[in-house]
This record gives structure tokens, C-alpha cells and sequence, in this order.
């Protein structure tokens, strides 16, 4: 976002950069990022002009989603429908969300989706295991287990195997455990 070293990057700049990253993805204006960073809106529209620059599929990708959802009316992740009557809105605030949503949910959804599969094949595998260990929580992408002390390297190895395969993906998923 900067077009600096990463050893030279401050805490300033990482959380404005983590802002445009997440902000774009969930379809963020230029006035939106304005407010959440307190920059002026032309900063604003040029963070998000430059990043659609530097990461020109990220833009396809989300023009892709919206304008299917518009011809659909809906987006689809895993085979799950998330209808989005919104974008047919004579308001545009609503049709604008519409959009945010269409952009969002396919990113979202799918990731929401990976975490219970996940978390339904550790559960059958502690199971089949015959493990004492359990699956505690669930906490947006993160499984809590209580392991039983002498399980815990096992338990370690099957999170790992189990998250990393959840979906098959081009780039792999990374898992780490504590």
C-alpha cells in the first residue's frame, strides 16, 4: 500500500493498510475509510484507487461478484445461496449495501464455510480416535480443544491436518496452533 520496505512500515501505516485491505473487501467508500482513518476523502479514494491498481484481480474478482449477483441475485459459496434483493432497491443506499453484501459474502461466507467443516471433521476425528480430548469452541476462524495432557501432541497434529484440508484451495490454507 505504501510501496515501502517491510522493516520500514509503521504502526501508523500497518493499521491504514490493514483498513484498506479488509475495508475493500467488505466494499468500504472513500468516505467510509475517510472516517475510519481520518485522512480526507481524496486520501481515501487514492488508497483505494492505488490498491485496485497494484491488485487488478481483486478488483475483477469483486466487479465479478456484484455483477452476477445483480443478474442472479444472489452469490453463491459452497453451494450455499445468500440472496441479495437489495441491489434491485430504487434507493440507493440499499442498492450500494447491496453491493457491499455481493462483494462480502462470497469472501465471508466461503470462510465461514471452511471453519465448520473444519470443525465437524476434528470432532469426528477426536471420535474415531477414540480421543478423550474435545472440541470446546468455535470462535470465527480459530477451533479451542481441550486436549488431555498426554493427547496434546496428536490432538496438535490432527487440527493442523484437518483445518489445512478443510477446502481445497489454489493457495493452501496455514494453520497455527498453541
Amino acid at each position: 500500500v505504501f510501496e515501502v520496505p517491510i522493516d520500514e512500515v509503521t504502526s501508523l501505516q500497518r493499521r491504514h493498510a490493514k483498513a484498506v485491505n479488509f475495508g475493500i473487501v467488505y466494499g468500504i467508500s472513500a468516505f467510509g475509510l475517510s472516517e475510519d482513518l481520518g485522512i480526507s476523502r481524496k486520501e481515501a479514494s487514492d488508497f483505494i484507487a492505488k490498491y485496485y491498481d497494484t491488485y487488478k484481480s481483486i478488483k475483477a474478482y469483486l466487479d465479478e461478484q456484484v455483477a452476477h449477483a445483480k443478474e442472479k441475485g444472489y452469490v453463491t459459496m459452497f453451494g450455499r445461496i445468500r440472496p441479495i434483493p437489495e441491489l434491485k432497491s430504487s434507493n440507493f443506499m440499499q442498492r450500494s449495501f447491496g453491493e457491499r453484501v455481493a462483494m462480502n459474502s462470497p469472501i465471508q461466507g466461503t470462510a465461514a464455510d471452511i471453519i465448520k467443516i473444519a470443525m465437524v471433521r476434528v470432532n469426528m476425528k477426536l471420535k474415531e480416535l477414540g480421543l478423550k480430548s474435545q472440541l470446546i469452541l468455535q470462535i470465527h476462524d480459530e477451533l479451542l480443544i481441550e486436549a488431555a495432557e498426554d493427547e496434546v501432541d496428536i490432538v496438535k497434529k490432527l487440527l493442523v491436518d484437518e483445518m489445512m484440508h478443510a477446502a481445497d484451495m489454489t493457495v493452501p490454507l496455514e494453520v497455527g496452533v498453541a
